[in-house]
């Protein structure tokens, strides 16, 4: 079974995937969705790879005694860390929103009489 739309086809032909797929709330979905997914992995990813380019490009700055025998080489990695489990909590918030839109699709699918719902 195909899940392609092509023009002129019927609606008794398409999926109940192809009538979400076409949904405005869906799309609003992906987009709130690609909103965060597509920055933050950009962010982390830059962040990330930051470090070893600063120790490359720059050693004499990064190995800065900040305490100790710890240098900013060392913050900056541990850093890190706590930058993943902000971006973790900050999906984790922006997973609410997303759980909305998915909700008003399933009760929107319910109301048309497309699926069942279970509270």
């Amino acid at each position: 079974m195909s899940t392609t739309l092509t023009p002129g086809v019927s609606s008794e032909k398409k999926t109940q995937w192809d009538r979400v797929a076409e949904m405005d709330e869906f799309r609003l979905l992906l987009l709130a969705k690609v909103g965060f997914v597509v920055p933050a992995t950009v962010f982390f990813i830059a962040y990330y790879f930051a470090l070893p380019v600063l120790v490359g490009y720059f050693p004499d700055f990064m190995s800065l005694k900040v305490w100790g025998p710890v240098n900013l080489a060392y913050l900056f990695a541990l850093s890190q860390f706590f930058v993943a489990w902000t971006i973790a909590y900050l999906y984790v918030r922006a997973a609410r929103e997303f759980d909305e839109y998915g909700e008003r699709i399933m009760r929107r699918l319910e109301e048309e009489g497309k699926v069942k719902v279970d509270e």
